[in-house]
């Protein structure tokens, strides 16, 4: 589905773009998807919306056949990376589950703001956007994926979330149509 609109309130979620998983293999250049990324963090404060940097630090609980890593993260694991120039002005969330919303105050933040709309970016594609992308429709807010600024390690993984999910949680697209979608919009409001 191409790109309509954009809510008058809408928030950038930027999801695990953090130090110890951007050196992590990818389908597609890491430093394509920061870029990008990055990009519609500083488009979205120009146009002073919400942007919410997101980390993970830690897992669910529960019992899984896959063995998950025990013990701390190394120094700085957890760290967002410097090119998403954090401003003072930014919500940062911290999680412990694949999705930014379960287990955290997100969503009251940004009902807080007036927030109808997210649109989200980041890491991995199968994992957390499209958990976040879930829980944020799950709640009622419009959702738009910026498709170019997301990766995975998993190419069938990102694939499958692009083609078979995002098209019913929301809206696609490249961020540049989103930073042109925030210009117009913003000449409306």
């Amino acid at each position: 589905m191409a790109l309509t609109l954009l809510d008058p309130i809408t928030a950038l979620i930027i999801v695990d773009l953090q130090r110890g998983i951007v050196d992590l293999p990818s389908v597609h250049p890491m430093g394509d998807v920061v870029a990008r990324a990055s990009a519609l963090a500083a488009a979205f404060r120009r146009h002073r919306l919400p942007v919410v940097l997101v980390n993970v630090a830690g897992g669910a609980p529960g019992r899984t056949e896959r063995p998950r890593p025990r013990g701390p993260f190394p120094d700085g694991w957890t760290d967002l990376i410097p090119e998403l120039d954090q401003q003072p002005s930014d919500l940062t969330v911290t999680k412990r589950t694949w999705g930014a919303f379960a287990s955290t105050d997100l969503e009251n933040q940004l009902r807080q703001r007036g927030v109808t709309q997210v649109v989200i970016a980041g890491v991995a594609t199968g994992t957390g956007v499209e958990s976040t992308a879930r829980q944020a429709y799950e709640a009622g807010f419009n959702v738009t994926l910026a498709t170019d600024a997301m990766t995975d390690p998993r190419s069938e993984a990102h694939d499958y979330s692009i083609a078979n999910v995002f098209p019913r949680l929301g809206e696609s697209g490249p961020t540049q149509a989103i930073i042109d979608l925030l210009a117009t919009r913003s000449a409306q409001a």
